[in-house]
């Protein structure tokens, strides 16, 4: 991919919309991961279902990265693998009720704007 290229165009729009679907899936790999850490470490099914499905969901969302940087170049890719943050953000508030701060706020609010700019 020539490092000119435009990010415009269906090709690429439908390349970023992979993109936040990957990090989606790997924010939410690691939700699940977070819900094995709470039970017993072992053989037994809470542990290793939760267990699985995150590692399930974190090795799909590493095969979409390989799929979108075959499409988007390196240095527009790896920043924006940050959106997980965002996602990881709204899943442990949602699912987990953790405490959203307004330095978190700020984070992802950082993180938004800094991946705008990477993408006009």
């Amino acid at each position: 991919m020539s490092p000119a290229l435009s990010l415009s165009g269906v090709g690429t729009i439908k390349s970023l919309l992979l993109l936040i679907f990957m990090t989606f899936l790997g924010a939410l790999g690691g939700y699940y991961l977070k819900k094995a850490a709470s039970q017993r470490i072992g053989f037994h099914v809470p542990f290793l279902a939760f267990f699985a499905a995150g590692v399930l969901l974190y090795g799909i969302s590493a095969i979409l990265n390989i799929i979108v940087l075959q499409q988007l170049p390196y240095t527009v890719v790896f920043p924006l693998t940050s959106i997980t943050y965002i996602w990881t953000f709204l899943l442990s508030a949602i699912l987990l009720k953790e405490t959203i701060t307004r330095k978190k706020i700020a984070g992802v609010l950082f993180i938004i704007i800094g991946s705008v700019f990477l993408v006009l």
